[in-house]
């Protein structure tokens, strides 16, 4: 008979709550709750195992193995021949409302950098949306994918382990080859690093070319995610400006000891001008002559709706000292997480340790499965599909701006890409804000221009709004814009 003190004090253990945990788990979770309390203080004595089983209605073997646990998790301990006590020196936890009052984790420079940066926007997608960056799940080719998946799934190494950090062998020959025939680029299988997309390529740019202080040029306006990689490593960011042709290269040579320059020039972000050949060539010979690098982010080179893609930055260098960026996200899905670089033969092997560093790898699986698609010409056909059915798309959404706001709008940046820049020339850069926000209202998702500027005054006085179109139909697209039109004219 368990006396009544006794009973008391383990009244709090419960064997049947929450169901979610076998019964050892539920009362070892209540012995530590109660320890964490200060009701079992250090020291203090356990009941034996069997008194502690009569008291719940449990079996031994069940109050056993949750000591067991407790004991090697370091909240109990045990002598031969004497009771299982409370581990001598652990501390009651202090409580939510104490614990709040702790002084915070120190971070470091990098950390205090981006939680200084502005806040990502992580509303819920509207009904329409005209992200950049989403596309149609529609367009995926989920039976291609699917049969691609599972012969590599039937590959069935005999070992299991980790891969080059660089990434699979088959994926990156079917890459040289897929890069030779589409973007007329010659590079070694060395020079090829697999990454987890687009970003994580810039990010290991950032980390093993820059260090803090070091000057970076951007193109202003420009891709914020990439102004942010730069920017938390501790980079002096000059922005230099676009115009319809993309970056102005000849203000380069007012810049001084730049170390690295980051570029679209296939289609520059957000703006859309495609760099000519001899910006291109007077770009390549600013970077020889400061020995700067360059980062070329070619983020959707594969779209391109009145002419053939562009040639690559890289097609034209001879010094070594372009890095080129590419990704499927634009292709085949963000959601897969591949994307590539091809560095110079000089940056392979530091490249390839940073990368076995950040991750390892890039998932074996679905580098398997694209390096397959790739070979067999799956990718190729899929992206014939989807470059006609994105020009629909881009097609819809130029008439119906035309439709519902006609000269009240101008359009820059259509030629190429999956997003385009509608300019409001009667509208002031402040409304821009209160333009989303009426949109969103409407169930409209829309994205203002204004932050892809580095500087607010290097912006001109005219609202704009980046439009992406490759996240949905033509039907949506019309009707978007037609409730667009609707909100911006209601709103106050």
């Amino acid at each position: 008979m368990v006396g009544r003190s006794r009973r008391k004090r383990w009244a709090g253990l419960d064997a049947s709550s929450p169901r979610a945990l076998s019964v050892s788990a539920r009362i070892g979770a209540d012995l530590k709750a109660q320890i964490a309390d200060g009701t079992c203080p250090p020291g203090s004595a356990l009941p034996s195992t069997r008194a502690l089983a009569a008291e719940l209605g449990v079996s031994r073997t069940t109050v056993t193995a949750a000591y067991d646990q407790l004991i090697a998790e370091g909240y109990l301990e045990t002598r031969p021949g004497g009771r299982t006590r409370v581990a001598a020196g652990l501390r009651p936890d202090p409580g939510p409302r104490e614990a709040a009052a702790a002084p915070p984790q120190r971070l470091s420079a990098f950390g205090r950098r981006i939680l200084a940066m502005p806040p990502p926007d992580d509303a819920p997608a509207p009904a329409i949306d005209f992200r950049t960056g989403d596309l149609s799940g529609e367009d995926f080719p989920a039976l291609a994918w699917r049969r691609a998946l599972n012969a590599a799934l039937l590959r069935r190494p005999a070992r299991l382990g980790y891969g080059d950090p660089r990434g699979l062998p088959e994926l990156r020959a079917a890459l040289q080859a897929y890069l030779w025939r589409a973007r007329g680029l010659r590079c070694g299988l060395d020079q090829i690093v697999v990454v987890n997309g687009s970003q994580q390529g810039i990010d290991l740019c950032a980390r093993l070319l820059v260090d803090p202080g070091d000057r970076v040029v951007m193109e202003e306006p420009g891709y914020r995610a990439a102004r942010g990689v730069f920017s938390a490593a501790g980079a002096a960011i000059v922005p230099v400006p676009v115009d319809a042709d993309g970056l102005r290269t000849g203000d380069l040579a007012a810049i001084g000891g730049a170390r690295l320059a980051y570029v679209t020039p296939s289609h520059q972000f957000p703006l859309g001008g495609v760099l000519p050949a001899a910006r291109r060539q007077a770009l390549l010979d600013w970077a020889e002559a400061s020995g700067a690098t360059i980062v070329e982010d070619d983020y959707d080179g594969e779209y391109r709706f009145d002419a053939r893609p562009v040639e690559a930055l890289l097609g034209l260098d001879r010094t070594g000292r372009v890095i080129y960026v590419g990704t499927i996200s634009k292709t085949l899905s963000p959601q897969l997480r591949l994307g590539y670089l091809v560095v110079p033969p000089a940056l392979g092997a530091a490249f390839a340790e940073a990368k076995r560093l950040a991750d390892r790898q890039a998932p074996g699986l679905e580098q398997a499965a694209l390096a397959r698609f790739l070979a067999e010409g799956g990718y190729e056909r899929h992206l014939r599909q989807v470059r006609r059915r994105n020009a629909e798309r881009r097609a819809a959404l130029l008439a119906a701006l035309a439709e519902s706001f006609g000269p009240a709008v101008r359009v820059e940046g259509a030629a190429a890409g999956l997003h385009l820049v509608a300019w409001f020339p009667q509208v002031p850069a402040g409304r821009e804000a209160a333009m989303a926000a009426a949109a969103r209202a409407a169930g409209i998702g829309v994205y203002p221009v204004g932050p892809t500027y580095h500087e607010a005054a290097n912006r001109p006085d005219r609202a704009g709004l980046v439009l992406g179109f490759a996240g949905s139909g033509p039907e949506t697209i019309r009707a978007g814009i037609r409730r667009l039109a609707a909100a911006l004219a209601a709103a106050p």
